[in-house]
Formats: structure tokens, C-alpha cells, sequence
């Protein structure tokens, strides 16, 4: 029996005891926490899908990242939350269930182009008008593929430029940005630099240096406690996070702690790769409850 298949048998014998503990967990408000534990409606299959409130529940996530929907050629992102009917029945199921709304994330960004669409003013415009109808204080920003200013240095002043514009409406919207770059962590500190606006940050994510050779925990150190406003804390995926040998978890906590960061740790991937990615609860399950075992 491979190694995928005895951890899948042994986590789903843990199941009853697993969904007691997160029982226990939800008792204890997730505000108490320094470090809050919260899923991707996108990555558990229920993107703009008012269920992903129930499932976010059941897996044990204290949050949930919700995406805009898709872009595609459109002028803006196909989003639901346009309708305040919905937007309402979001925010009444958010409350029933106990799992907060961390972020709204414009994924759509990561095929295609911040530095060259016409319309990304209205698009993310859209993204930061949701925010504040929803009380929610970070929106994601991918610069994605065709953004990624180590294969496309020319675009550089084109993105500066556009993330100055967007950095004074997420100032007025009492918003924060937070840009994903193929950057490492002193390009990005240039970055922010150049851009001159605390409204835009860095939306760390863990697999970025990690896939590059890349120290974490330098890096980590380098951006510093002002600098990250939410991390996916994810690795690719192959093995759960419990399970990955090249990620120290624990190391990252004594890290993050040393910084005096507190704040959402969104898991995006690592999902077994023995098992099918649309085992979700037992997938993101593991997951949820390794990093609630190490952050809280």
C-alpha cells in the first residue's frame, strides 16, 4: 500500500474525532487566534457558489477567500456579487455558518494581463466596490503569467504606473492590494518601492520560492511584518503540508512570530496527488487541520 493511500485510510478513520476537534475550534471565535486558517471557494470547487460557506465549515477553515469569477475578454469579471440579493445572502450565510470572508481574489488576472487590458480600472474598480459593500479589507491581485517582469522587464513601467492608479482607489476604499509577483523578496521590496502606496502589498505565497530554490524564511524576513497582508500558505501539490519535507511549518510559525505578523493564512493547494482533486474535505481537511495544529 503506498504512502498516499495509508494516509488517506488514516485520515479518514480520523475523521469523526477530526470533525469533534474542529467543533471545539469553531467554539473559540477566530478573531481569538493571531493566526487565522481560511480555504479558496476556487481551490475547494465551489467558486461563487454560496455552499462554499458549508463545506469551509465542514473542512474546519476559519475563512474563506472568495473569487470575483472569470474574466476571460470581458470588460470586467463575471461576478455575482454584483447582485446586492446575493451579496446579502453571502454576507447572512457568512454569519450563520462562522466562516469570515478574508478576500476577494481577482484570479482572472492570472492569464491574463494587468499591464495591458483596457478596462482593468472598472475590473479592479468592481473588486474594491465589492470590498467595501462586504466589509472586506483585501483583495487578491495575481500579476500572473503574462505580468511576470522577470520574463517581462518592458512591462514594468506600465504595471508601476497602473498599481500607483489602483493604490490611490484602494486608499480611498479603505482596501489593501495584495499583488503575487515572480519577483523574489528584495525585487519585490524594490517594487513597492516604486510604487510608493501602503495600499498595495504583498500577498505572499509559500511555493513561490520554494519552486525557485529560494530561501522561505529569508524571504520571508527580507518583505518583513509591514509588507505581507495575507500568504498562501500552500506548496504545489504532490503531498499534504504535514507531509511536505521541504516546507518547515513550524520554522515559518517561529518565524512569523519573531515578526510580530499576525493575520490569514489561505490555503491554495497541496492537495496528495494519490488522491483525486475532487476529494476536497479529505484533501483540504488535512490541510486545515495541520495548520490549525501548528498556528493555533
Amino acid at each position: 500500500m503506498d504512502r498516499g493511500r495509508r494516509n488517506f485510510i488514516r485520515h479518514s478513520a480520523m475523521i469523526g474525532a477530526g470533525l469533534l476537534l474542529a467543533n471545539d475550534l469553531w467554539a473559540m471565535p477566530a478573531a481569538k487566534h493571531r493566526y487565522k486558517i481560511a480555504v479558496i471557494d476556487l481551490m475547494i470547487l465551489k467558486r461563487q457558489k454560496l455552499s462554499a460557506f458549508e463545506l469551509s465549515k465542514e473542512i474546519g477553515a476559519d475563512g474563506l477567500e472568495v473569487d470575483m469569477g472569470g474574466l476571460g475578454n470581458r470588460d470586467t469579471f463575471e461576478s455575482k456579487l454584483a447582485d446586492p440579493a446575493t451579496r446579502e445572502e453571502y454576507l447572512a450565510k457568512s454569519k450563520e455558518t462562522g466562516v469570515e470572508i478574508c478576500s476577494l481574489a481577482m484570479t482572472g488576472f492570472y492569464a491574463q494581463s494587468f499591464a495591458t487590458r483596457p478596462t482593468y480600472k472598472q475590473m479592479v474598480g468592481d473588486c474594491l466596490t465589492t470590498c467595501q459593500q462586504m466589509g472586506v479589507k483585501v483583495a487578491f491581485l495575481p500579476l500572473g503569467i503574462q505580468g511576470d517582469l522577470r520574463q517581462h522587464p518592458e512591462l514594468r513601467p506600465a504595471i508601476v504606473e497602473r498599481l500607483k492608479v489602483v493604490g490611490e482607489m484602494a486608499k480611498k476604499a479603505g482596501v489593501v492590494i495584495g499583488i503575487e509577483t515572480a519577483l523574489d523578496a528584495k525585487g519585490e521590496v524594490e517594487l513597492l518601492k516604486e510604487i510608493g502606496s501602503k495600499n498595495i502589498q504583498i500577498y505572499f505565497n509559500f511555493s513561490n520560492p520554494l519552486k525557485e530554490g529560494r530561501d522561505l524564511i529569508s524571504e520571508l524576513k527580507i518583505l518583513g511584518k509591514k509588507r505581507i497582508c495575507q500568504i498562501h500558505c500552500t506548496d504545489e501539490d504532490g503531498v499534504w503540508l504535514e507531509n511536505n519535507t521541504r516546507l518547515n511549518m513550524p520554522q515559518v510559525r517561529s518565524a512569523l512570530d519573531k515578526m510580530g505578523w499576525k493575520g490569514w493564512l489561505v490555503i491554495e493547494r497541496s492537495r496528495d496527488a494519490s488522491l483525486s482533486p475532487r476529494m476536497v474535505k479529505e484533501n483540504f481537511g488535512a490541510n486545515t487541520r495541520y495548520m490549525k495544529q501548528i498556528f493555533q
